[in-house]
């Protein structure tokens, strides 16, 4: 049952709920719900760990697809119950680094820590952006910098003004949710970016693919009542302070999941390098979101909070290495993963090498077809089989298949 002044067992379940009736794919309006969370949580909860490291609930979250995935409406219903909740700040869609910081800096909140009472100061901004490019603008180094800072949560971060002169925002804490395509995240980023710095701090949640065609998408009383539960539990999330605590089984799994994640991290690719080392933080920000959502106010992490925390992030990283796919320093990279992605969404194993060619005839010529498929082959991506006494004879057998 939830405590007291709680309406739903668990939020990010009454999410799901509540948008069920809709397009997007799963895994985007999962992440949209912890989002939300994060929203409200701001800078006032927190996890001590240790003497030198202090854990904040924000998170870098780039949904990531193709057009018409749903993206953007998976967005929606989350930005929609944010902007009832009077606690939470939220920042333009597309803004300057100059204007961010105007904003973090006015915004100035105070809370009460449950745990020693005393006052403390805090800017805390959620960016809400469907267009994640249009932010981040192009190859925008001074902006991926201060992102960078920013989600470290210092309490003090200083800039420079335009006339020069030194200034400080205290308890910066920025939270994101943005979306983009594929295509986007390649020409927007530095390819030296990729694998540190801001990548490495963000969750990419990928999918190829909308969830399911929805041709009446009508309210229900249900989900009506649905979205004010969710926003009255939200704000009552809201209210929450003070230092997380935690039970012996929660470091006992804690201990066994960074021996084996040290071992074998998810990613080989030097593209996730970052992110692998990142890994920890992401997976305790995701217990304390996990503590947050189910209906008990407390501050308190326990095993099934990691346990959910690492089921989400296995979930979320299974397809996060398609992002940067088609991202190298090689002039074939691009085309090699458009190939790649098409050859997954093939309904038979094999195609003849003429229609391949008739796909693409815009992008390469046979030679540079030759290139790709040679490269695939010696990746074992795709496997070549010659047909004797056939003009046509080489098929190409993806080597997976993704439904």
């Amino acid at each position: 049952m939830p405590a007291d002044g709680r309406k739903l067992e668990d939020w990010i379940d009454g999410f799901l709920k509540y948008t069920e009736n809709s397009e997007p794919p799963l895994l985007f309006r999962k992440w949209t719900a912890i989002s939300c969370l994060a929203a409200a949580l701001q800078r006032k909860v927190r996890v001590e760990w240790g003497t030198a490291l202090t854990f904040f609930p924000n998170f870098y979250i780039v949904l990531v697809g193709p057009s018409a995935t749903g993206k953007g409406t998976a967005m929606n219903p989350g930005l929609n119950i944010l902007n009832e909740v009077p606690a939470v700040r939220m920042s333009a869609q597309a803004t300057s680094l100059q204007a961010l910081i105007r904003h973090l800096k006015d915004t100035n909140l105070t809370d009460i820590d449950r745990d020693t009472g005393n006052q403390q100061f805090h800017s805390s901004l959620t960016v809400f952006s469907k267009e994640f490019t249009v932010f981040l603008g192009y190859h925008n180094r001074e902006l991926m910098a201060a992102l960078c800072d920013w989600y470290d949560c210092d309490r003090k971060w200083a800039y420079e003004t335009i006339s020069r002169k030194r200034e400080e925002i205290t308890g910066v804490w920025v939270n994101m949710i943005a979306a983009t395509t594929p295509d986007l995240i390649r020409s927007s980023l530095p390819i030296e970016s990729i694998g540190g710095g801001l990548t490495s701090r963000i969750i990419f949640v990928y999918e190829r693919k909308a969830g399911k065609l929805v041709t009446l998408p009508t309210e229900t009383n249900e989900e009506r009542q649905l979205f004010v539960d969710l926003v009255q539990d939200l704000e009552s999330i809201s209210l929450m302070s003070g230092k997380f605590g935690w039970t012996e089984s929660f470091t006992g799994l804690w201990n066994d999941w960074c021996v084996e994640n040290h071992a074998n991290p998810p990613f080989k690719d030097t593209k996730f390098d970052g992110y692998n080392g990142r890994r920890r933080v992401h997976l305790m920000k995701l217990a304390m979101i996990s503590s947050v959502s189910h209906g008990y106010n407390e501050l308190a992490l326990t095993r099934d909070d990691l346990e959910r925390a690492i089921k989400l992030l296995l979930e979320v990283e299974a397809n996060m290495g398609q992002v940067f796919s088609g991202v190298g320093k090689s002039d074939i990279s691009d085309i090699m993963f458009r190939i790649n992605a098409f050859l997954m969404t093939l309904n038979t194993n094999s195609i003849p090498i003429s229609t391949l060619m008739e796909h693409f005839s815009g992008d390469l010529d046979s030679l540079l077809l030759d290139r790709v498929i040679s490269t695939l082959e010696v990746s074992q991506t795709i496997k070549i089989l010659r047909k004797p006494g056939c003009e046509d004879s080489i098929l190409i057998l993806p080597k997976t298949k993704v439904n």
